[in-house]
């Protein structure tokens, strides 16, 4: 691991002008996955901003009937928090998929949305990745590509995001909220947070220098059934080979997003008009673009399947 200073931020502004002024700051609260990357050499941070005495722990109501989330609430917490096993099920089923217990008990929620691709080209310093290294080239186009994204990639990368709780977040049209250095905020709809690769997958989503991520808010609750059903190669500390979060009615109609074949969350609403009609229809719609390889075509049928599993345990 190389050598780099360190700062705890008093003020979320002064957090994020701190970043701003550095070339190559980051934040850290969990660690869970920077620490890693650093050691890997991965990622090499000159300086590290330490946001964990910001007051952004709390899940506390929005005047709109919905939830807002601080950035700081650990996974385990919102996992367990009533009110979100209550009416937001599928987010805490989603989280409870993802990693281990520990883990779980230090990954921050704005950590969660932000956490890095686990292709295992980008982990190897001895292969080329855009992501890693812009223009060096991508080592998993045309390697071993089980686990790579289907929908959404480029001649760039193929890699997929690996948040459980993303795709949770992005069916429930969750909004982020966050700060700049010069103290303004904004509030990014989660379908605008995440970006695809196209030529420059190492800019991986749309926050600008120096933005902190403050608070993850979901909307009013839109009832129905919650299921989320994660496919992998192991039962637990496994990442999504296809994952399906969705929300179902009554009446069968509902929204549907799915993990483990994009570079983001993946969700088409127009697909989501096809529901009542089944789960081969709204696939059709969800894949449409699609470009597989020899090794992960396999998902289209898996996605299709699982979606099916899915409609057919909330009609049940």
């Amino acid at each position: 691991m190389k050598s780099f200073t360190y700062e705890k931020a008093n003020s979320p502004a002064a957090a994020a002008a701190a970043a701003a002024g550095s070339s190559n700051a980051r934040f850290i609260a969990g660690g869970t996955n920077l620490l890693d990357l650093m050691k890997l050499e991965i990622e090499t941070p000159s300086h590290l901003i330490d946001v964990n005495g910001l007051a952004f722990d709390k899940i506390e109501p929005t005047q709109e009937g919905g939830l807002r989330i601080g950035a700081l609430v650990r996974n385990t917490a919102l996992a367990a928090d009533e009110r979100i096993r209550r009416d937001y099920g599928l987010l805490s089923r989603a989280l409870l998929s993802g990693a281990s217990g520990q883990l779980r008990n230090k990954a921050t929620t704005a950590g969660n949305l932000l956490q890095r691709t686990r292709c295992p080209y980008f982990y190897d310093t001895n292969q080329p990745c855009n992501k890693r290294t812009p223009g060096s080239g991508c080592a998993a186009i045309g390697g071993v590509t089980r686990q790579h994204a289907v929908l959404g990639s480029s001649e760039s990368c193929i890699a997929t995001h690996p948040s459980d709780m993303a795709i949770a977040m992005r069916a429930l049209d969750a909004t982020v909220e966050t700060v700049r250095p010069d103290g303004t905020t904004r509030a990014i709809p989660i379908a605008d947070l995440h970006r695809l690769p196209g030529e420059t997958p190492h800019i991986e989503t749309t926050l600008s220098a120096g933005e902190l991520i403050t608070s993850v808010t979901l909307p009013k609750p839109v009832g129905g059934t919650h299921i989320y059903r994660k496919v992998r190669d192991r039962a637990s500390y496994a990442f999504a080979l296809v994952s399906v979060g969705a929300i179902v009615q009554r009446d069968g109609t509902g929204r549907v997003a799915v993990g483990g074949v994009a570079h983001k969350p993946w969700r088409v609403e127009a697909a989501e008009a096809e529901m009542p009609r089944g789960a081969k229809a709204v696939a059709t719609r969800l894949l449409d673009g699609a470009r597989p390889t020899r090794d992960n075509s396999f998902k289209l049928a898996l996605v299709e399947r699982t979606l099916a599993a899915v409609l057919s345990e909330a009609k049940g």
